[in-house]
């Protein structure tokens, strides 16, 4: 494959803190590779290297003379004074642009919904997002770098996005280079994953599932030799507790070959251990929002005195200890939602109740609420809740606390303002966790935090109490610390998902196609290769189903047995499935095969999965008379 562009033993220093020492790498067509790594190790910071937009202090970027270069900063660059289509095709005429396909398709997957008259000043962060994605995606680049994509696009944009990488290029056509936190869409584009730390970059092949299990691999490694060493630690100090104390040479000669084996011991990684802290007891009612309809005030950009309401009549209910998803478009309530449930907004019509023992905590995307707190340093805004905190049932001060997160001693001084934004995001997470909240709302949690941050969060997640509710764009997030997933999907309602995000994006896909969900504005129509339309407001759904006929409150209890029958059924038969697929895969690998035995196992498996099917079905049919 022949080479697009490299770096040889560049190194980049920031004070005395080395970012990269001696890296030396390269891009060839074909590659399709993701970078990872903990926040502040250098990962934007590589990519600016090699996408030529700034010059290492040691060591040279080189790229081959025809290489075009196309690169999305993570940061809004947009001029906001541009209307949203010269923004993207600059001054070019509607027929130039519309005659590519490839671009027509790009246009469609992007900014179909976005107002191609409006100032890029007006759009929402999603959008802006989408409007320099496509500006980035229409031009004809070798190589294209992607910092942080996925921040502010919702799950459908990133779907397309990551369909749009794979058929971009032939397989040995073209190169990118992506950092991001969304570890399913590592695994759904990279074929390679570069790790970025302690000054150095690790190469691994395969995807980011492919990564963990080769650092798992390494690590395991690595503690073998780790046990080794302190094995001959232990004997060495073994040795000084038996030793004569009249015949001090040997001791002193003992003491310097302990301190010898130990002096090589690397230092620890930063580990980020986000620590339990104890919940406040729920009560039997937690958050209920009952027929609640809300339609927020129009912006000064509006052009019509209002909208179409976000929610219309929806009916939600929050049980102790739920886990809950929540999945939509850009612009459909998502956050407006938590808002509602946090007791910021008041609906217009319909009853939010809120238990008597209900404390709420919300992370919000932007983290606003350390605004106020920015001259205040890392130990001081944990002091400022608590000086001591019972984690694990010990006592611990909140420097230890802080410590624990991943601040060391001496970033746990550093003024709020110097923090990076994954820093920020694991500061504020923490200083909720310390209120001993009991329902806890994560906005887009995921945004600006490295993958093994991340992971260190799911873990916390996972044995935390009380009730969650999280809205992202990450699947791997949604379906590793949340128990269900429901959808706004821009019509006003609230529906559940049984088949989780993957059939949302169906159902999207589904009403797109058939017209019954529009976007709030259109770009010009490419098929008419001339003629831009005006971008008009939203309407309400077109086609509308006809309204569903009322339920007794008989057939709701009915129907929320059916459920908790349902749910305990499917329960039982995923273990049967789960059972079937070990005594298949442990009587394949014998090297006698019963294939009679296989054949049994295998319509035992169909068996249990048409049953499945049949009792999905009856869970869509009784939730639909719940809703």
């Amino acid at each position: 494959m022949a080479h697009l562009l490299g770096a040889e033993n560049i190194s980049v220093s920031y004070g005395i803190r080395t970012v990269l020492d001696s890296v030396s790498l390269g891009l060839n067509e074909g590659d399709r590779i993701g970078m990872v790594g903990r926040n502040g190790d250098g990962k934007s910071t590589l990519m600016r290297l090699l996408s030529l937009r700034t010059t290492p202090d040691e060591g040279r970027v080189t790229k081959r003379g025809d290489v075009n270069i196309g690169y999305l900063d993570q940061q809004d660059v947009l001029n906001g004074d541009l209307p949203v289509g010269v923004a993207i095709v600059g001054e070019a005429a509607d027929h130039e642009w519309a005659a590519n396909p490839q671009i027509r398709e790009i246009m469609a997957g992007l900014v179909e919904d976005v107002d191609w008259h409006a100032k890029v000043s007006s759009l929402s962060g999603g959008q802006r997002r989408r409007v320099a994605l496509a500006k980035l995606l229409i031009e004809p680049h070798d190589v294209i770098m992607l910092d942080e994509p996925t921040n502010h696009l919702d799950v459908e944009g990133v779907a397309w996005l990551a369909r749009h990488l794979k058929e971009r290029w032939r397989p040995t056509e073209g190169a990118f280079l992506v950092v991001t936190h969304d570890r399913w869409f590592l695994d759904e584009v990279c074929t390679r994953t570069w790790e970025v730390h302690d000054g150095t970059v690790d190469p691994f092949d395969g995807g980011y599932a492919a990564y963990v299990l080769a650092r798992a691999e390494r690590d395991r490694m690595a503690a073998v030799v780790e046990n080794k060493r302190q094995q001959l630690v232990k004997k060495e100090l073994a040795w000084l507790r038996r030793g004569a104390p009249a015949r001090t040479s040997k001791p002193k000669f003992r003491i310097e070959a302990a301190n010898e084996i130990i002096a090589d011991v690397p230092e620890p990684r930063d580990k980020v251990a986000l620590s339990k802290m104890a919940t406040a007891r729920l009560g039997k009612d937690v958050l209920d929002l009952e027929k609640v309809s809300y339609t927020p005030p129009p912006r000064e950009s509006d052009t019509n005195d209002g909208g179409a309401p976000l929610f219309d009549n929806i009916t939600l209910r929050l049980a102790p200890g739920e886990r809950l998803g929540l999945v939509g478009v850009n612009g459909a309530g998502k956050t407006t939602l938590l808002r509602l449930l946090n007791g910021e907004i008041q609906p217009d019509s319909g009853k939010v109740k809120r238990g008597k023992t209900v404390q709420t905590a919300m992370l919000t995307q932007e983290v606003r609420e350390l605004d106020e707190l920015m001259d205040l340093r890392v130990i001081e805004v944990i002091q400022r809740e608590r000086q001591v905190f019972n984690v694990g049932g010990r006592e611990v001060s909140a420097g230890q606390l802080v410590e624990q997160l991943g601040f060391s001693k001496e970033k746990q001084w550093t003024p709020v303002r110097d923090l990076s934004g994954g820093e920020r995001r694991r500061l504020q997470l923490l200083r909720l966790l310390v209120g001993e909240p009991n329902v806890l709302m994560l906005d887009e949690p995921t945004n600006d935090l490295d993958t093994d941050t991340l992971a260190a969060v799911e873990d916390v997640l996972d044995g935390w109490p009380g009730t969650l509710v999280v809205v992202s764009h990450d699947r791997y997030l949604l379906e590793r610390v949340t128990d269900h997933q429901m959808a706004l999907l821009g019509d006003g309602k609230l529906r559940g998902l049984p088949g989780g995000v993957d059939q949302y994006l169906q159902l999207r896909e589904e009403a797109l196609a058939s017209g019954d969900l529009k976007g709030t504005t259109t770009a010009p129509d490419a098929a008419s290769a001339g003629s831009p339309s005006a971008g008009s407001p939203a309407g309400a759904q077109a086609g509308s189903a006809a309204a569903k006929s009322a339920h007794t409150e008989a057939e709701k209890r009915q129907a929320k047995k059916d459920l908790n029958r349902i749910e305990r059924q499917l329960t039982k038969l995923t273990q049967q499935a789960d059972k079937l697929k070990e005594q298949m895969t442990e009587s394949g690998s014998k090297a006698d095969v019963d294939f009679e035995l296989l054949a049994d196992l295998n319509k035992k498996l169909q068996d249990v999965a048409a049953e499945q099917e049949e009792l999905e079905m009856e869970w869509l049919e009784a939730s639909e008379i719940l809703e």
